[in-house]
């Protein structure tokens, strides 16, 4: 599972037929002290995340585990909105603190 930091939306209206429904959000990845590493990131919305919002997600084989996503053709799923990350003792980023 990994980090991601909602940065936009991708809209196709023409997609193989079995990802039809699917929302798809751009994530530029984080690392676990909440840094942009310079990565962008593709996903399935799971639970509804919103612009700005620090996510939670898997890619690869684990991606096509959710209800939301099993048995398509996903690389990329958002699974949790993130609240809290403590690393080592130290709260790295707090949503009820974040702007």
């Amino acid at each position: 599972m990994l980090l991601g930091k909602v940065v936009g939306t991708l809209v196709a209206t023409r997609k193989e037929e079995s990802l039809d429904g699917l929302k798809f959000l751009v994530l530029k990845q984080l690392d676990m002290e909440g840094n942009e590493t310079g990565g962008y990131r593709v996903a399935a919305d799971a639970v509804g995340a919103g612009l700005g919002e620090v996510v939670l997600y898997a890619t690869g084989s684990a991606a096509r585990q959710t209800k939301y996503t099993h048995q398509r053709p996903c690389d990329g799923v958002i699974m949790a909105i993130v609240d809290q990350v403590e690393v080592d003792g130290k709260v790295t980023y707090d949503k009820s603190e974040a702007v």
